[in-house]
């Protein structure tokens, strides 16, 4: 795999220093309270600029999470065990991880930043189009037909199901330790069930 060039990389850094500035503000303030001329101001570049980066205020929140909606497609296609072997595998693992994408997580940051996201309206809304993205790339990644599509949809809603569960825990004030043995068989039950209904992907 080729290195990310000069032009690339500066772009990158782009897209990280003004989404971190624009969640910054959105904590302090509240997402409806913070415009996008001040993000605009506060990271130093024209509003036409930002929105060549950003086309609308919610993606620099979701930008945060922008690198998972191809996760569980590369997952199946990088594994050579079946595809919800390879799927519950990795749920599992990021568990152990405490990876915030699976709700186990009680840093102080990232419960923020989910109360940020899962308590905005707008950003709930737009967080919808991710999941279909989501969806779409599993579904291509499991060959693209009709069942792979409706696999997809069942497989990524099992994900964000367990992963409110656990978050939803945790905001409550029970800590990662209290949730985990709870997580990783409420993950196994779900995984179980998707294989009962999905034989051939298990």
């Amino acid at each position: 795999m080729t290195a990310p060039g000069l032009r690339e990389r500066k772009k990158q850094r782009m897209y990280e220093t003004v989404s971190a500035i624009a969640v910054r503000l959105f904590l302090e303030k509240g997402f409806d309270a913070v415009s996008v001329a001040e993000i605009a101001a506060a990271a130093e570049i024209s509003k036409p600029t930002l929105f060549r980066y950003f086309p609308a205020k919610e993606d620099l929140v979701l930008h945060r999470i922008a690198d998972h909606e191809d996760e569980a497609a590369r997952v199946v296609a990088q594994s050579d065990e079946a595809p919800l072997v390879a799927l519950r595998r990795h749920f599992l693992d990021g568990l152990e991880r405490e990876d915030p994408v699976t709700g186990l997580n009680d840093h102080p940051d990232v419960l923020a930043f989910h109360s940020l996201l899962y308590g905005t309206p707008a950003l709930v809304a737009r967080a919808h189009r991710h999941l279909e993205r989501q969806e779409a790339a599993l579904a291509e990644a499991l060959g693209g037909t009709l069942d792979a599509r409706l696999a997809a949809g069942q497989i990524i809603a099992v994900r964000r199901i367990l992963a409110m569960e656990n978050w939803g825990r945790i905001a409550k004030g029970e800590s990662v330790e209290d949730v985990r043995g709870d997580a990783v068989v409420a993950a196994a039950r779900g995984f179980r069930v998707l294989a009962d209904g999905l034989p051939w992907l298990a």
